[in-house]
């Protein structure tokens, strides 16, 4: 089959299933892993351009709607007549079944069975470690800086927060992403703070960024540097590597209960 991924969380998806072989063309923003790299690129993943998709003559495309404003991409999918099945995952359990259903599409139910029961048991095998875990520290994960922009209870990174013996502080609002104010995050005063920019490589965010902030300074997490930033492609996309950003947070946070886990 000839697949075309224009969306990076469904490109991982593939290379979880480890049918990346199986693709003729990504979104620009598709990186990981190295051997789609050389693919044909078809624009970013808001703004695919579609005369090129056709061009390729896929078999099927996997299109998103993860992000606000991928719709358009749907329409013109639809519009031209190409084959594609949309994935939204909003949760571990969503991407464990998008993981089966992929490969069903694909021709390849048993491998999709196969995968999704190997993600679980990574799952199983982080919650058995956290289990441990008596003092559960509060985080606030900034995914935009101004305007502020955080998940809220519908929201992967709430549970992988849980899922790693702390829990989000915005866990009760229940979105997927909350616009809110430096105010607000002051007053619920977290443990640490997770800066994960949404495009943004790890090496480009500046943690001083949020020193500077109205009375942020008389924070503990502030005045003790509990400030982790986060590589964005192991936190913001509904991928497999959750687990990876998982386990790189937990390490973080419990060095000793996670000294020993490889995902």
């Amino acid at each position: 089959m000839r697949i075309i991924s224009i969306c990076p969380s469904n490109t991982e998806i593939i290379a979880y299933l480890g049918l990346t072989h199986l693709l003729v063309g990504v979104d620009d923003y598709s990186d990981w892993p190295k051997s789609i790299l050389e693919l044909p690129r078809l624009g970013p993943d808001l703004s695919i351009n579609m005369d090129l998709v056709e061009e390729l003559k896929p078999d099927l495309v996997l299109a998103s709607l993860s992000v606000p404003g991928m719709e358009k991409n749907i329409e013109q999918l639809e519009a031209r007549k190409i084959p594609h099945i949309i994935l939204n995952p909003q949760s571990l359990l969503d991407i464990e079944g998008d993981l089966v259903r992929t490969a069903k599409a694909l021709n390849e139910p048993l491998l999709g069975e196969t995968k999704a029961k190997n993600f679980r048991e990574k799952i199983d095998k982080i919650r058995e470690i956290t289990s441990a875990v008596s003092y559960p520290p509060s985080l606030y994960w900034e995914w935009w800086p101004k305007p502020v922009f955080t998940p809220g209870q519908i929201n992967w990174l709430t549970e992988i927060s849980e899922l790693v013996g702390a829990y989000n502080i915005f866990k009760d609002v229940e979105l997927a992403s909350v616009q809110t104010d430096w105010e607000d995050v002051y007053n619920r005063n977290p443990d640490y703070i997770c800066l994960a920019w949404v495009g943004v490589r790890k090496q480009k965010v500046n943690p001083n960024i949020v020193k500077k902030r109205p009375h942020w300074d008389e924070l503990a997490a502030v005045a003790q540097n509990r400030i982790f930033v986060l590589e964005e492609e192991l936190f913001c996309r509904p991928s497999p590597r959750l687990l990876e950003g998982a386990v790189r947070l937990g390490k973080l946070l419990h060095p000793k209960e996670f000294s020993k886990i490889t995902i």
